[in-house]
């Protein structure tokens, strides 16, 4: 099953902010499909619905496919520990996501591209592969070509940012971050309940 690459904003109107998605925000205020009703307009969402959507936001903000994400899934239930919470680290360490998360682009898409392109090295090394999981004390870093420098100084000059989770440290002379941690839940942008997307999959 294939990445998403439809509307964003009609996902975002649906499942509401997702920061490796979009950072545009729609205009429009009602789920798509209502035509501004109101109210009158809205469909109860059943349970599983719900799960569905919180499922549907973890997907839509990292830019994973369905298959993708069920195997980020069984790898989370393998490991000892909160199963939503590894499920969360264990995506949060993929080198795209890193890449976002220190503002070298502005969505996880761009980031992907970033490093599929071949711009992003790690302790030095060019890694071009999306998923690599990255571990703690990586150096994540821009391959030294004028090319690949710009084009991150310039997604870091004209992103929107808020602040850096506190798992990643940087060094804006260098143009490089270093994994200090796991992530922190409290410093996920994303607004989502875990524990749901694991129940959605409990019966798999």
């Amino acid at each position: 099953m294939s990445r998403y690459r439809g509307p964003k904003l009609r996902i975002t109107r649906r499942l509401g902010t997702l920061p490796g998605l979009t950072q545009k925000q729609s205009k429009k205020k009602d789920r798509p499909g209502q035509h501004g009703k109101g109210s009158e307009g809205k469909k109860k969402i059943t349970e599983y619905g719900v799960r569905l959507e919180e499922k549907q936001k973890l997907k839509f903000n990292y830019g994973l496919t369905e298959s993708q994400l069920y195997k980020y899934i069984k790898e989370a239930r393998r490991q000892n520990g909160v199963t939503g919470l590894i499920l969360l680290q264990l995506l949060e360490m993929r080198l795209d996501s890193v890449c976002f998360n220190l503002g070298f682009a502005s969505t996880m898409a761009a980031a992907r591209q970033l490093v599929n392109h071949g711009h992003i090295t790690v302790n030095g090394k060019p890694v071009n592969i999306p998923s690599f999981q990255c571990r703690i004390n990586d150096i994540i870093g821009i391959k030294q070509k004028p090319s690949s420098k710009n084009l991150v100084e310039a997604n870091l000059k004209n992103i929107r940012f808020v602040e850096r989770p506190s798992h990643l440290k940087f060094d804006s002379i260098k143009l490089e971050g270093k994994i200090v941690n796991y992530c922190d839940r409290d410093d996920l942008l994303l607004d989502l309940d875990e524990l749901l997307v694991i129940e959605y999959y409990s019966r798999r």
